[in-house]
């Protein structure tokens, strides 16, 4: 019984390790621009974190519906569960 609420204990805490507040992402997200050499206030800049938000998106929506390469699991108007990608 100790053991399985140390298991429970442990993978709450890796569960809970790998979210990331807003303000995380947004830093994040400056420190990559930055990397590119994009300056902060710039037309350039303000597109590169866009570019990054909207790949993250798109990401999110593949992983939803099932449009990515390979296989996919989620939700669509084909129903719940496996199925082919694109």
């Amino acid at each position: 019984m100790r053991f399985a609420r140390l298991l429970l204990a442990a993978g709450l805490l890796s569960a809970l390790a790998g979210c990331m507040s807003a303000a995380e992402i947004r830093a994040r997200d400056d420190t990559r621009c930055r990397g590119y050499g994009f300056r902060p206030g710039t037309d350039a800049f303000a597109r590169c974190l866009q570019n990054i938000d909207l790949d993250r998106s798109a990401d999110q929506r593949a992983l939803l519906y099932g449009t990515g390469p390979g296989f996919g699991y989620g939700v669509g108007f084909g129903g719940f569960g496996w199925r082919r990608g694109w």
